[in-house]
């Protein structure tokens, strides 16, 4: 295997892009963490998913002396990074408890021998005296923290064992530390450097935009299943991840889309570890379309054709939700994402953290839960909602969400009706529930109504314009504004927000389209590279599978699905034309190359 020793100039960085990873130039920001990590300084990178940080990290220790460790929060990752490595001609390994005794001291011993030139392993590996004794003996140019954002507590994946990194410093003072995440707002960020003990890190924000991921958010009608079975017929032989928030909600939906004709799995944390390992496995072969999952999975998942993401609830914070759908669409073709919630989902988070001592932690929880209600419901452009959420300012994406390509036409004035609503909850005392004070707006005569007198109200019967589901559309609307809050007992009660509107100093808007049943989905976005040929991609895509399953790797780690349809549109017919192709690395093409010039030839 050809290595480089020492810093080099700019040239031998790009030939060592193209020759191990088959790419011509940088994305944006990577160079410049590339350079700070040769240079020795710590390195604290934000980047969303897809955004490129695995190669900012892999690629320095190609041009420096000695190993990389790499501290990563899950074995499935571990394994699939090292996977991708050594098929791209680069010596990795992971030491965990997935290998025995014996593996392990053969591991051990090519370190030693400088055989190897990054080591993953996972973060309760470092309070292991032992070990740290064994990394002393090794001449390590620099630790990655992958995920740091599980360092903070502040974080919405807080984890104990990657707090105790901060001893990193201590046991290893002169060596430098790379922090990389997804997900940081700034109070997190400032964590992370705090609790590592950075030295004047560089610290390196990537823009939060992502072109070729549409979002779009949508209440939920009934339990949601229709919207998506709907939405999967658009996604047909296509990858991705459903998330529910329940153990037997996986079991339930998975069941649900089989019966359907949809190769669906469940998988969460109650699961056997076979039976985990083995649907993780199948869907990254693309042997299983769909995974119905709860959080348990997909963390740091290397898949790179994950065409969807679906959220059958309202997540807990935006972080979660933004690292979730940043599984989809890695390989930089188009993406989509779907969110349906209710207002009861607001409800029963709310509860679960209400439950919780009464802490600072507690409070920024209920926060985080407000930011994440007020972007579902919310009619800002998303991409700039998640980016203002992070203290990133950018421009609403025009065609890369559902409230950009909603017509203006769609949304209706509905403020008299919100004064009504919010006038009786008024006059009802603040002490009951949106369903009852929508009764006493429709007029019912509902014993309770009747012995509480609310008969006699001048609210009463004045909400009969509108159905029962149409007056709680209008309840979730106010309470995603924050004109309403709901509180024990599932009560509902005025905010300072929700006075103002009842006084008509605010108007209140809504999109038509949720006064009504019938839900319709916008259209699927253009695929990138749509002028490739098909049956050509088809026919790539079988032998791809053929060379994954001889191998015993993913189909990803041979080429990615864009690789393929560049293929299927420029029809290299050589191996440097092939070598053009994005994602065709010098060790790629050995080993893969001709079998793909052939079928293109053939075809």
């Amino acid at each position: 295997m050809e290595t480089f020793f020492g810093y080099t100039s700019p040239m031998k960085k790009v030939q060592t892009l193209k020759h191990y990873f088959g790419y011509e130039t940088f994305r944006p920001l990577q160079e410049e963490v590339i350079d700070a990590i040769v240079s020795h300084q710590d390195v604290l990178m934000i980047l969303p998913t897809g955004g490129g940080k695995s190669l900012c990290y892999q690629l320095p220790t190609l041009l420096m002396e000695g190993v990389t460790v790499v501290i990563s929060p899950l074995l499935a990752l571990m394994h699939d990074q090292v996977v991708a490595l050594q098929a791209n001609g680069i010596a990795a390994a992971m030491l965990s408890s997935m290998q025995d005794h014996e593996e392990s001291r053969q591991i051990e011993a090519q370190l030693l021998a400088g055989e190897i030139r990054l080591l993953y392993v996972a973060p309760e590996r470092l309070s292991n005296g032992w070990f740290l004794d064994f990394l002393h003996r090794l001449p390590i140019n620099f630790f990655v923290v992958d995920e740091a954002h599980c360092v903070s507590e502040w974080g919405h994946e807080f984890r104990e064992d990657y707090r105790k990194l901060s001893r990193l410093k201590e046991a290893f003072p002169t060596t430098p530390i790379a922090a990389f995440t997804a997900t940081a707002t700034p109070a997190v960020e400032q964590d992370i450097a705090a609790q590592l003990h950075l030295e004047a890190p560089h610290r390196v924000r990537g823009s939060l935009f992502r072109d070729n991921l549409h979002i779009q958010a949508q209440h939920r009608i009934k339990d949601g299943r229709a919207q998506l079975i709907t939405f999967l017929k658009r996604h047909t032989g296509e990858a991705g991840i459903v998330y529910t928030l329940s153990r037997k909600s996986t079991e339930t939906l998975s069941a649900h889309l089989r019966e359907r004709g949809i190769e669906a799995r469940p998988y969460h944390a109650g699961l056997s570890t076979h039976e985990k390992n083995t649907t993780y496995a199948d869907f990254v072969a693309d042997r299983v379309q769909v995974v119905v999952a709860t959080i348990a999975f997909g963390m740091g998942i290397d898949k790179s054709n994950i065409r969807f993401v679906v959220h059958m609830s309202l997540p807990k914070t935006i972080e979660n939700y933004y690292q979730e759908i940043g599984r989809a669409g890695r390989d930089g073709l188009s993406a989509e994402t779907l969110l349906l919630f209710g207002a009861q989902d607001i409800v029963r988070q709310r509860s679960f953290i209400e439950e919780l001592p009464d802490t600072p932690y507690r409070t920024h929880a209920l926060a985080k839960l407000d930011a994440m209600a007020r972007f579902a419901g919310g009619e800002q452009c998303r991409h700039q909602a998640i980016a203002a959420y992070f203290d990133d300012a950018i421009d609403p994406c025009q065609t890369a969400c559902d409230n950009c390509t909603a017509p203006e036409s769609e949304k209706i004035d509905i403020t008299d009706a919100a004064r009504r609503l919010l006038s009786a909850l008024y006059r009802t005392g603040q002490r009951f529930g949106l369903q009852y004070v929508v009764d006493v707006l429709r007029g019912s005569r509902d014993q309770r109504v009747l012995e509480n007198r609310h008969d006699t109200l001048s609210v009463y019967g004045i909400g009969e314009g509108y159905s029962k589901a149409q007056w709680l559309t209008i309840g979730d609307r106010l309470l995603e504004l924050g004109a309403v809050t709901i509180g024990e007992y599932k009560v509902y009660a005025l905010t300072p927000n929700g006075a103002e509107i009842l006084k008509g100093l605010q108007t209140v808007t809504l999109k038509k389209e949720r006064l009504s049943v019938q839900k319709s989905l916008p259209q699927k976005p253009k695929i990138d590279l749509e002028g490739h040929d098909v049956a050509l991609f088809e026919s790539l895509r079988a032998l791809r599978m053929e060379i994954a399953t001889t191998n015993n790797i993913p189909p990803y780690v041979v080429f990615s699905d864009k690789s393929l349809k560049e293929m299927a549109v420029s029809r290299p017919r050589n191996r440097s034309e092939m070598l053009q192709i994005s994602g065709v690395g010098e060790v790629k093409f050995e080993r893969y190359g001709e079998e793909f010039l052939a079928r293109i030839g053939d075809g």
